[in-house]
């Protein structure tokens, strides 16, 4: 057998080195590839990038550095094997060291040894006396769209026998997989800040839309209800809304909610009585997989959902006995199991309930616990019934009446003086709700543009009203009529306080005081009336 000359036996171990070095190539390539494909953090797949290039090829210190748009900076992102301090010194101007240099030229720089170069600033403090080091730097601009937004380095200890060459041309075609993984960033970013913007929107029209002057109402009984909402806003008491069905306590509910420093957190609610008592309860505190049959999974209650926002319970005054117990732990300790589990879950809510009953004397007749009532009842806000603020139909009804045009896609313009006394002599024992229902359907069934009294089906009132149907009114000026009189609104209110002022002087024998306590006034505002209506 032939021996081998000197240079064919070192052209075959060039062979088997390029060999290896083509091999580990490959894999370092596929890991990166498998990396960057996993996830969209950028942070992430960096960290299993630079780890990658350490075991695989041997390079430290493997740094990700991004051209911040907003402070012409060029920021060290993460970098392998650099603590925090370190990674935070890394900030360079375009065009500054090394780094700089690459992101501004947008071109590749290869240091051979790094205590030779004087451009090399070593910001990071890492490589300790560069004079005494025997480091080599590789510094690849990472591009998109031909334009240079980072750049990616690694260190190598130098080597005579080094090709800098082929570490070039490995990290640019790794630049420019890990610029493909900056742009999904880029685009993951944009789309979490669109729709963090449009979050911060839908809750700023939330807020305008329970804003205490879009509940519609200026009637004294109403002004009470909007004080107490800015009131109680302000504090985490607890609030009891008490008034009949249909009286807009959700609506309140909401106000208070998207008025105080917890806005930005969830409103949940849930009606009382909406549900059977064994589901009632599952649904506010939740339950642990395989806590009862068809408990498959684990389910978070409405008092968990509301944590750091508001818990609005409709209807407290249907909430079984079994479930009062527990509502009141909550409210005394502010944690509870849920069913099936034995884990403790504290909460931080704001509570706000509602009730259309008489609750003292559901506790007198043992129906409601007296120990709840008093954690229940901290701040009552009383509700006042559509007939005890009769002077705000005529801008509830203009309200709804354009609300139906938009939701049913009608025109209906006005509503005839007829008909808004046939409105007005009505008990609306349905309050609110029923007056919107029945403005509504009067909308869709109108087959002109002015509402009439026979397009009304309120049972129980007569029709036979004075004034003509035929007279329409515009819901911008609203005219109206009761009692007889017929005019425009301001009038019309006018003449209703001036007949119930009347009344109540003559029922308490002209005592003023006894008066304003009847109409609901303090004395001093029945005095400026009775001087301004000239009331004798």
């Amino acid at each position: 057998m032939m021996k081998k000359t000197s240079s064919e036996a070192q052209n075959h171990k060039d062979s088997v080195t390029g060999l290896k070095r083509e091999l580990a190539e490959l894999g370092t390539l596929y890991e990166i590839s498998k990396a960057i494909n996993s996830s969209v953090n950028l942070e992430g797949v960096m960290r299993q990038v630079m780890k990658i290039l350490h075991e695989k090829m041997g390079m430290e210190r493997g740094t990700l550095t991004l051209l911040d748009a907003k402070t012409g900076e060029c920021v060290i992102e993460l970098a392998h094997g650099l603590d925090k301090e370190a990674i935070g010194r890394g900030r360079y101007r375009i065009g500054e060291g090394i780094t700089g240099k690459v992101i501004e030229a947008g071109e590749p720089i290869v240091v051979p040894n790094v205590g030779n170069e004087p451009l090399f600033l070593n910001r990071t403090r890492s490589r300790g006396d560069l004079k005494r080091s025997n480091i080599s730097f590789i510094c690849i601009p990472i591009k998109l769209d031909q334009k240079a937004i980072g750049a990616l380095s690694v260190d190598r200890l130098f080597q005579e026998n080094i090709s800098f060459e082929e570490d070039v041309r490995l990290l640019t075609i790794i630049s420019s997989m890990v610029a493909q993984a900056v742009r999904i960033h880029q685009l993951h970013e944009k789309e979490k800040e669109k729709l963090a913007n449009e979050n911060i929107l839908l809750k700023q029209e939330l807020k305008k839309k329970f804003h205490p002057a879009n509940i519609i109402g200026e009637s004294k009984r109403m002004a009470d209800v909007y004080a107490s909402i800015e009131l109680v806003s302000q504090t985490r008491a607890t609030v009891i809304l008490r008034g009949e069905s249909g009286t807009g306590k959700e609506l309140v509910a909401h106000a208070i909610h998207y008025n105080s420093d917890r806005a930005d957190g969830p409103f949940i609610k849930i009606s009382c009585a909406a549900l059977p008592e064994n589901l009632l309860e599952s649904e506010l505190f939740g339950y642990e997989k395989g806590a009862f049959t068809g408990a498959g999974a684990t389910k978070i209650g409405r008092f968990e959902m509301a944590h750091g926002g508001t818990l609005f319970l409709d209807e407290i005054g249907d909430i079984p006995a079994s479930t009062q117990v527990k509502l009141l732990r909550v409210l005394q300790e502010k944690e509870f199991e849920r069913l099936g589990g034995t884990h403790t879950v504290r909460v931080n809510i704001r509570l706000i309930t509602a009730t259309n009953k008489d609750l003292e004397a559901e506790v007198q007749v043992g129906h409601f616990r007296e120990d709840l009532y008093y954690r229940l009842n901290v701040i009552p806000i009383f509700m006042p019934a559509l007939r005890e603020r009769k002077e705000d139909i005529p801008l509830l009804v203009n309200h709804f009446l354009q609300k139906a045009n938009q939701e049913n896609r009608k025109n209906v313009k006005y509503i005839s003086d007829a008909a808004m006394q046939y409105l007005m002599n009505y008990s609306w024992p349905g309050n609110v709700r029923e007056l919107e229902n029945a403005v509504e359907r009067a909308v869709v069934l109108s087959t002109t543009d002015t509402l009439t009294p026979d397009i009304f089906p309120i049972p129980g009132i007569k029709k036979n009203f004075q004034g003509s149907s035929e007279n329409p009114v515009s819901p911008q000026s609203p005219k109206a009529a009761a009692e007889g009189f017929e005019g425009p609104l301001p009038e019309l209110i006018a003449e209703m306080e001036k007949k119930m002022i009347r009344q109540a002087l003559e029922k308490t024998g002209g005592n003023q005081r006894k008066a304003a306590q009847v109409l609901g006034l303090t004395e001093r505002i029945l005095g400026y009336k009775i001087k301004n209506y000239e009331i004798k």
